[in-house]
């Protein structure tokens, strides 16, 4: 028996994970997408974003898709509406600078959406800071 898509996100609203268990999620997708990978040499770590958007346009997509999860996530933990727009607004820079080729991908290891998204949903909850400013 097939579930609509509605149905399983009402189920996980219900059923759903702690606050905590959520951070846990969101902060490993960040790590990933930013973090993942030290540059020998640089002293940099790249992740999976900057990795998947040297693919020419649509690798800058499906790491925006990516990093949406951490916004949708952010959204479900109660994050006002500012501060879900900042997020927004992040990740949308990220992803239009990103798509510029070369200097895009170099762009990527520098300013990580991701961790400035998941530093805002730990100043929210007065947790620890991490990422970027």
């Amino acid at each position: 028996m097939a579930a609509s898509g509605a149905g399983y996100f009402d189920y996980v609203k219900v059923v759903g994970s702690s606050r905590e268990e959520t951070i846990a999620r969101v902060t490993l997708v960040a790590t990933l997408l930013d973090s993942a990978f030290r540059i020998p040499g640089l002293r940099r770590r790249i992740g999976l974003d900057a990795v998947i958007g040297l693919a020419p346009g649509v690798g800058d997509l499906i790491a925006a898709a990516l990093g949406s999860y951490i916004i949708w996530e952010a959204s479900r933990l109660g994050l006002p509406r500012r501060k879900i727009a900042r997020m927004i607004a992040n990740l949308v820079f990220d992803t239009a600078i990103g798509a510029v080729p070369v200097a895009g991908d170099a762009f990527d290891i520098f300013f990580k959406a991701n961790m400035r998204n998941l530093r805002i949903i730990h100043e929210h909850f007065g947790m620890r800071k991490r990422g970027p400013s």
